[in-house]
């Protein structure tokens, strides 16, 4: 992980990301629901038979899509973090694919989500499960 900033030299590229990361997290949880909630008033009330089906892949495309875009959603850009490879380049679409997996996964298993959540509050990079498999690290954007 060399061509990544140094967290004891460059401290400022991890500076809160934890706390930014969950609020990012909230603004992207409502952004999906605000296109669940379109999706569902469009078929008059059906998708509600749907719901989590619904939520999955929009939350899935939306992460992947964003992510391989631009390193980052839109609640990751309003937050001003964004996700970098183990080389210090930015998400493509297959790194954004694996990374938003390692998410679902996480999301879907509680035991997976607590050790991620508590390796984001402890490790040097702020690195979670995912992020640590992947070799990913969330920083803040570069001024």
């Amino acid at each position: 992980m060399n061509h990544l900033p140094d967290p004891e030299t460059q401290p400022e590229f991890y500076s809160s990301v934890a706390t930014k990361r969950f609020v990012a997290w909230l603004f992207d949880v409502a952004f999906i629901s605000l296109l669940c909630t379109v999706a569902i008033l469009l078929t008059a009330g059906l998708g509600l038979f749907f719901l989590a089906l619904i939520y999955a892949v929009a939350s899935f495309v939306y992460r992947v899509v964003t992510i391989a875009n631009g390193s980052a959603t839109l609640g990751m850009r309003f937050m001003g973090i964004e996700l970098r490879d183990a080389f210090g380049e930015r998400m493509d679409m297959g790194k954004a694919i694996a990374h938003t997996a390692g998410y679902f996964v996480s999301m879907a298993v509680a035991v997976i989500q607590i050790i991620s959540i508590i390796m984001m509050l402890t490790s040097a990079r702020g690195q979670g499960l995912t992020d640590s498999f992947l070799g990913t690290v969330m920083i803040n954007q570069r001024a």
